[in-house]
């Protein structure tokens, strides 16, 4: 096998070295597990008819594909739906969290003919395989019993070796995955991956201490004949809606597999859709001389050559001056023949490719290239250009930017309205020599055709405003961009049949007047690189398919559907969690067209009405969320096999269209011999868990799949069952980098949790990130969340058996850590409700041990002890606050430490008191004052060792005298009073506004204060305390209650005085709330 090295890769995972404390941790965790299985305390069923029924959450990750198992990126996905479900329940809601398994599509089917092709290459068990690696291996090792269930396996020296870097063949991908080698074999057959990796999925899932009801699980596929029948149901309705439409419509395809490549069907290209253009017939009029030699005799001296450029706006085509080509591009001619006349097409082979699947030609799928030529080598020849003004003909002229990979390679010349185009004409009429062109060619007249609200000559415009200096400036894409929409959307025709016309109108008329003449033909390429999953490199066929009719009435689809789904999102009626996310699924609804919904190949369920078809992985994975409602009364088992929870055994035969209509409550009655009581329960738990109030995905889904769940519902059922919300996620990358494989920079779920424990990969998810923006998971915060989960447990195991603890009246340092523990449990509550989950883990776990630390040191350094009301409140607190996302830590505090009865899970999440505003500001007070001296004290030694003189000698006896204001100075009555005129008229403080209205001299003194009364403010004070001169608390009183504290913390500090002051003191001002300090020897 390939090895990589992965130095680089893997310089940040730490080594894990002295496991005791960590297994400590997974003992507790596994144990809990158990007990949570046992008590089926995820399983969630709906209220009977007639029982109240309390709030519920349903949320749903997008089922992971089973080819393999779950990765870092899969489990940070599935973080956001496991976080939102705990906290869900700790509101009281029945909250329910099913996963499924998907398995439709080419994925699987593709990987199980590779292994089949390599069995049949090197023998069973791979023994003739150029791989040093498995030589190693050998079969020597292998177990003297074959496994029963051989989704139960452990690491070996195999999957360590294929980890080491690119997997050329596809047993080195299982080798990889953990696979023994003598079981790879099995993986020939596509449904055998069906029986291994969902069982995988379940483990990891189950090690993790994932939340959900595994009841509900199922495969896709005809390997569960229930799901079977719903996606049947499914077609045939959307059909009936006339949402399904069939035709001719451009799609990606792969001429290797014969068949449509969707999404799901790709190796790489995902989310790439056809790009159609106009393709225009350039008559050659007469070769230049290198081309007349280089094509010779090779094609008829009486036929029809044509250059063949590609344009998205047929309306400019009156102003052609000339028709560029690349001058070192690789061209042919190729031949088309179609209904027995013989064409020849000069263009790119990749996209006389992309022709032969078109109707171009009659033979689909061929192409005959003639002859192949530089771009250099036509330069000079003379065409007729179709509605150009030059009906005499336009040259073909070099352009160095010409693209391959875009279009045909061919781009013919519009000056008037292509920023690039003008860029470079004028390049070409400065330095003809330089070209090899004669100047001649290069046409002076540039007609307008287009007036816009800037020019009737855009492209000249742009070129000059934006000062742009020849047709490599950087600025060029920026000024096609604003050419093209204010064009499109502003401009009118100032030239031609259509002239007086808005270009929105004329386009499609321009287009229609050109296709129908016969001077051009419709053409489209894949808008980017896309490789199907058995390897091809996959075209733009132009072919009868059947396909959903998204999008708006502009681009072909159902517009009231369109309506529907982008008002579901405008309105917030689909909660899209935060802006990004909104204006993402605006995009891609916009750009949606229709989407073709069969292949013939793969995994799947049959297209009801047209066998030989399958439906497409993507389109049976849209409302799925219904099925998880039901299916635990259908099978226990995710196969079907085994009969579910209603009370007589139903058969997948037994599932109409009549009874889905009527378990999802869109009829009132139904003929079926399924007890009644049955259908009943089915349409109860349905009625009740619908909607779905979140659906959870990364954000690569959202301009198919998000999608396409949303227009499902909204076609198939009311409004009130559409969902309540998306929530996309970035991608994860793994330690700063991206994952991958290659570089061994890879971390699947189960070596994360084998490696670090549940709570911590779950607390490492957490820390990962929120939003739209990928996210980082560092291994070195797991690595760390094992020690602080350890040694904070016991912390609080021991600390809550002392016997020495305090009990009574509460004082002051009691009292600002109640507080603050209050104020904290109320944020971290805020931002469970924003699914700000990482600020969650900050303020309820980071903080929340940051404060009990600084209540652990001050009373200790004031000389008492804790008191023990508020040690217990503090590990209850604790065990609440993160039972979301680290439940198995919270469980131990909860029930080993608090003992408990009931598990952590049924918690409620905890009610606290409104913030004490006086008893924060008195906190931030202490822990203020305390760091300035401490850090004016660090910073006197530093001082003392660099050499340097100091007021004081930091290492010898010393007095600290605190001078505390009685007053502001004068400025800061001004700024106040500003202030509070400012906060009446705005009813807020803005600094910068301040700055227009006092002194330049005092600027840098004004504006530190400013901001400090902006935050008391923010913090909760009232204002008109804050604007009184007056603080909420008595500083030399609390200073008074810090001295003992002061004098533990600074190292031979023998005496603390408090002196209250009016002005300066030793050359500082001290504020109200802002002493200063001043230290000196004691003799």
């Amino acid at each position: 096998m390939a090895t990589t090295d992965q130095t680089a890769a893997t310089k940040a995972v730490p080594k894990m070295e002295n496991t005791e404390k960590r297994d400590t941790l997974i003992a507790d965790e596994i144990r809990y597990q158990k007990e949570w299985d046992d008590a089926k305390i995820f399983q969630q069923d709906a209220p009977a008819a007639g029982e109240p029924k309390p709030p519920k959450f349903f949320a749903t990750m997008a089922y992971p594909y089973m080819n393999g198992v779950l990765h870092a990126g899969h489990a940070f996905t599935w973080s956001k739906v496991e976080f939102m479900t705990g906290y869900a329940r700790m509101k009281g809601q029945r909250a329910l969290f099913p996963q499924g398994y998907h398995c439709t599509g080419m994925p699987i089917k593709s990987a199980s003919d590779k292994i089949k092709r390599e069995v049949e290459m090197f023998g069973q068990n791979f023994e003739n395989a150029p791989s040093a690696e498995l030589e190693q291996l050998s079969l020597e090792a292998k177990p003297t019993e074959s496994k029963t269930d051989i989704s139960k396996f452990s690491g070996s020296k195999s999957k360590a070796a294929a980890k080491s870097g690119k997997a050329k063949y596809q047993y080195e991908i299982m080798l990889s995955l953990g696979i023994p080698v003598e079981e790879i074999h099995r993986f020939a057959d596509p449904y055998h991956w069906l029986q291994v990796f969902p069982q995988l999925c379940e483990q990891d899932l189950r090690r993790v201490g994932s939340r959900c009801d595994w009841r509900r699980s199922f495969v896709t596929t005809d390997a569960n004949a229930f799901y079977d029948s719903f996606i049947t149901w499914q077609m045939n309705k959307l059909k009936a809606l006339n949402k399904i439409k069939f035709g001719k419509r451009f799609t990606v395809y792969s001429p290797k597999d014969g068949q449509a490549c969707l999404d799901h069907d790709r190796s790489s290209g995902e989310g790439i859709a056809v790009q159609e253009y106009v393709a225009l017939k350039l008559k050659t009029l007469e070769w230049c001389e290198k081309a007349k030699e280089a094509i010779g005799d090779k094609i008829p001296a009486d036929a029809d050559v044509y250059f063949i450029p590609a344009t998205l706006r047929p309306e400019t085509m009156y102003g052609q001056t000339c028709c560029f080509v690349g001058p070192t591009v690789d061209y042919g001619i190729f031949r088309m023949s179609k209904e027995g006349k013989d064409e020849y097409f000069f263009c790119s082979e990749r996209s006389a490719r992309n022709m032969a699947f078109q109707d171009v030609s009659s033979q689909w799928g061929e192409y005959h290239k003639i002859v192949s030529l530089k771009g250099s080598d036509v330069v000079g020849t003379l065409v007729h250009a179709p509605l150009s003004i030059h009906e005499n003909g336009i040259r073909i002229l070099p352009m160095g930017t010409v693209k391959p990979t875009k279009g045909t390679g061919v781009v013919t010349c519009v000056p008037s309205d292509s920023p690039d185009d003008y860029a470079t004409t004028l390049d070409l009429r400065k330095k003809p020599e330089f070209y090899g062109i004669q100047k001649e060619w290069v046409k002076d007249e540039i007609l307008p055709i287009i007036q816009t609200p800037t020019s009737n000559l855009i492209a000249k415009h742009l070129y000059e405003t934006m000062k742009i200096n020849s047709p490599k400036d950087q600025k060029l894409p920026e000024a096609k961009e604003i050419a093209y929409k204010e064009g499109f959307y502003s401009g009118v025709m100032v030239y031609g049949e259509f002239k007086g016309m808005p270009v929105q109108e004329a386009k499609p008329l321009v287009r229609k007047k050109l296709l129908d003449s016969g001077l051009a033909f419709n053409y489209g390429e894949p808008d980017g690189l896309v490789i199907s999953r058995s390897g091809d490199e996959c075209v733009a066929a132009h072919m009868d398919q059947w396909y959903f009719n998204y999008g708006s009435a502009e681009n072909g689809g159902d517009q009231k559907w369109y309506e529907d789904a982008i008002n579901a999102v405008e309105s917030d009626r689909t909660n899209l969690f935060y802006p990004e996310g909104k204006h993402g699924m605006k995009q891609a609804l916009n750009w949606l067209a229709q989407w073709a919904c069969s292949r013939s190949f793969g995994l799947g369920t049959k297209l009801p009405w047209d066998h030989t078809q399958l439906v497409e992985s993507l389109s049976d994975s849209t409302i799925y969320m219904a099925y998880y409602t039901v299916c635990h009364f259908l099978h226990k088992d995710i196969y079907g096999k085994v009969p579910g929870m209603s009370s007589k055994p139903i058969s997948p035969s037994q599932m109409t269209a009549g009874v889905w209509d009527y378990v999802f409550n869109m009829v009132d009655n139904v003929d079926s011999n399924i007890p009644r009581s049955d259908l009943d329960a089915m349409r109860n738990e349905f009625n009740y868990w619908y909607p779905l109030d979140c659906r959870i995905s990364g954000k690569d889904l959202l301009n198919n799949h998000l999608m396409f769940c949303l227009y499902h519902h909204i076609a198939l059922f009311d409004e009130p069952n559409w969902p309540r919300g998306i929530r996309v996620n970035g991608h994860l990358m793994l330690n700063g980098e991206k994952m991958s494989k290659s570089t061994g920079n890879f971390l699947t779920l189960r070596d994360a949790v084998e490696k670090y424990g549940a709570d911590a990969t779950r607390i490492s998810l957490a820390d990962g990130g929120d939003g739209i923006e990928d996210a980082n998971l560092e291994e070195s915060v797991a690595n760390a969340t094992i020690l602080r989960l350890y040694e904070l447990r016991k912390w609080c195991q021991e600390t809550a058996n002392d016997t020495g603890l305090r009990t009574g009246e509460l004082s002051l340092f009691d009292k600002l850590f109640l507080n603050e523990m209050n104020v904290l449990v109320s944020q971290t509550k805020s931002f469970y409700e924003e699914t700000s989950f990482k600020l969650a883990l900050k303020s309820g776990f980071y903080d929340f041990i940051t404060s009990r630390d600084w209540y652990r040191d001050i009373t200790k350094s004031v000389g008492i002890t804790m008191h023990r009301d508020l040690v217990v409140r503090y590990i209850e607190l604790q065990a609440l606050l993160l039972t979301p996302i680290a439940p198995h830590f919270s469980e131990y505090l909860y029930r080993d430490v608090l003992k408990h009865s009931d598990s952590v899970h049924n918690a409620l999440y905890p009610d606290v008191p409104p913030q004490d505003v006086t008893l924060s500001a008195v906190f931030t007070y202490v822990r203020s004052v305390t760091s300035q001296i401490t850090a004016a004290e660090g910073n006197q030694i530093k001082k003392l060792a660099k050499g340097k003189t100091t007021s004081y000698d930091p290492k010898e006896p010393k007095r600290l005298t605190i001078s505390v204001a009685t007053s502001f100075p004068a400025w800061q009555d001004k700024c106040i009073d500003l202030l509070a005129q400012q906060y009446d008229r705005t009813g807020a403080i803005d600094a910068k506004e301040l700055t227009k209205q006092i002194d330049k001299k005092d600027i840098k003194k004004v504006m530190p204060f400013a901001q400090l009364l902006k935050r008391r403010i923010d913090s909760g004070e009232k204002a008109t305390d804050v604007f009184a001169r007056r603080l909420p608390f008595d500083e030399a009183e609390t200073l008074k209650e810090i001295v003992p504290s002061l004098k533990q913390t600074v190292p031979k500090l023998e005496a603390v005085e408090i002196t209250m002051v009016e002005g300066e003191t030793e050359g500082k001002t001290a504020t109200p709330g802002n002493p200063t300090f001043n230290f000196e020897n004691v003799k």
